[in-house]
């Protein structure tokens, strides 16, 4: 009886247990906060570093480091490149291959003492690429510096690096490196007295006859400043646009011209000049202080007929202002070119246009057909009429509108004010030679019709010197203060007087009160 209690009192004390544990909820595993497990790769987590530090933006460089996963990472470093790749149709990335050429490149020259990448020559380079000239002087001693009438000056050794156009920093950059210690690291040089090696003891020249205005230490600095920023990362949403990936959805569409013309570099090269022009009058003028400043974002794609890219470009273009100017500012245009040597045969050009002060965007596309120049017969390039015509100086190398010898800026209006000057300009190719002057022989006939009328005929008597490749250039300004408005017609008429062939080009053009 005794062990029949103590059994009944543990089961009760056992049941007791159990019905004061609480009830346990089942639960949607979905529902619960996903966990991400924060992954480290040494080697990735250092890439911005070690990797990319000269052309990673700052943006970029936050967006990276908010990454927590490895596949993140990856996916991230493969968008980076090919944000910069120039030619997406293609496998390789030649902007990522030409990178880290760039690297090798400059740990082999620039090594001293430290890597050459981490050097101020080795980080200029692999920025910007190759100087288009440099003047070297490893050994210093003695140099006749511009300006200083007291003569030479005792130096370091050092450099002067010379770019012709960079975006950004802008044409005609110059970048002095000097190296002060002999050890082969050079510096950049933030003030011009820095190579002179007396200046500690006898202080620089004091009576320069000039200094040029990029000299100042003001002016170095910020043109240090604008090399030590990332290159551009170009409008990689414009080409979306341009590739029909992204359609133009805009209530104001941006209006502008787009030409293309030709000029031949050899009988399988022909350099095809794309030209742009917007109004100004559409274009949205953005005021800080007494500056007014408009801006456009260009992106080009250049298509075979095959559906192979043969070329991009993209620019900004930025027009100023002040605010006295700004209303016959307006009344004109901006334009915009780029060259792309191309071999014969049928293209297609798609061009994306936007104003970045209001978003407004225009999209053109024009098929075109590059000619193939016969090397027996007498031809000519597209007759330009321009806006602007000149000789190049020495300033415009490496700017926009050189063709040849000449400042050539078309008018793709082709309209004129009365007492502007009409420019003419076309290149003539082939012409024979003069056995006994072992010069071309041309006659060259600028007619100006009206109706269909000839109303004036001026001829030049070509016996001169032509330029490369048996090219003869034609540049002529004809006025207009004498012609009424209306609408006209320029013929440039070519007669080789030694290969007995003739030929014309015609264009039309408009002058206005």
């Amino acid at each position: 009886m005794s062990k029949l209690v103590i059994v009944l009192l543990l089961l009760n004390s056992v049941a007791i247990v159990f019905a004061q544990q609480p009830t346990k909820q089942t639960t949607d595993p979905t529902a619960n906060p996903r966990k991400q497990k924060i992954e480290k790769n040494d080697a990735l987590l250092r890439w911005p570093d070690e990797d990319v530090p000269y052309i990673i933006t700052d943006a970029e460089r936050r967006a990276f480091k908010a990454l927590k996963t490895n596949d993140e990472r990856e996916n991230f470093i493969k968008t980076f490149w090919d944000n910069r790749d120039p030619n997406p149709d293609t496998e390789a990335n030649e902007y990522r291959e030409e990178y880290y050429e760039r690297i090798a490149y400059a740990n082999e020259h620039f090594s001293s003492g430290i890597p050459g990448w981490k050097t101020d020559r080795g980080r200029i380079y692999i920025r910007w690429g190759k100087p288009d000239e440099i003047e070297s002087h490893p050994a210093g001693g003695s140099y006749n510096e511009p300006g200083n009438v007291n003569g030479a000056i005792t130096t370091y050794p050092f450099e002067i690096w010379f770019y012709r156009n960079l975006d950004g920093p802008g044409s005609g950059v110059e970048i002095e490196f000097v190296d002060p210690t002999g050890t082969g690291e050079y510096r950049i040089a933030r003030d011009k007295d820095e190579k002179n090696a007396l200046a500690k003891v006898t202080g620089p020249p004091s009576d320069r006859v000039f200094e040029r205005a990029q000299d100042s230490p003001l002016e170095r600095n910020y043109r240090i400043a604008t090399l030590e920023m990332p290159p551009q990362v170009k409008f990689t949403a414009l080409q979306g646009i341009a590739n029909g990936s992204s359609p133009v959805v805009d209530t104001t569409p941006l209006e502008f011209e787009l030409r293309v013309d030709f000029f031949r570099q050899s009988e399988s090269s022909v350099t095809s000049a794309f030209t742009i022009q917007t109004k100004n009058k559409d274009l949205e003028f953005k005021q800080n202080g007494v500056v007014n400043t408009a801006t456009i974002n260009i992106f080009g794609k250049v298509t075979a007929v095959s559906n192979k890219r043969s070329g991009i470009f993209e620019d900004s273009v930025t027009t100023n202002s002040t605010n006295a100017a700004l209303i016959e500012l307006k009344a004109g245009e901006s334009a915009y070119q780029k060259l792309i040597a191309l071999p014969p045969g049928y293209y297609k050009v798609d061009v994306v246009v936007r104003d970045v002060n209001n978003g407004n965007t225009g999209l053109r596309s024009v098929g075109f057909n590059v000619p193939r120049y016969d090397s027996t017969k007498l031809s000519t390039s597209t007759l330009v009429l321009t806006s602007k015509l000149r000789p190049a100086n020495s300033g415009d190398i490496g700017g926009l509108f050189v063709i040849g010898s000449h400042k050539v800026m078309p008018n793709l209006s082709a309209r004129y004010r009365k007492g502007q000057e009409v420019g003419v300009y076309l290149q003539v190719y082939n012409a024979g030679v003069d056995q006994t002057t072992l010069r071309p022989s041309i006659d060259v006939d600028y007619i100006l019709l009206k109706d269909g009328k000839e109303i004036s005929r001026s001829r030049e008597d070509w016996s001169g010197l032509s330029d490369a490749s048996q090219r003869l250039t034609l540049a002529r300004l004809i006025p207009t203060t004498s012609l009424a408005p209306g609408e006209y017609e320029v013929a440039v008429s070519i007669r080789d007087r030694v290969g007995v062939q003739t030929i014309e080009s015609k264009a039309r053009f408009t002058v206005t009160p």
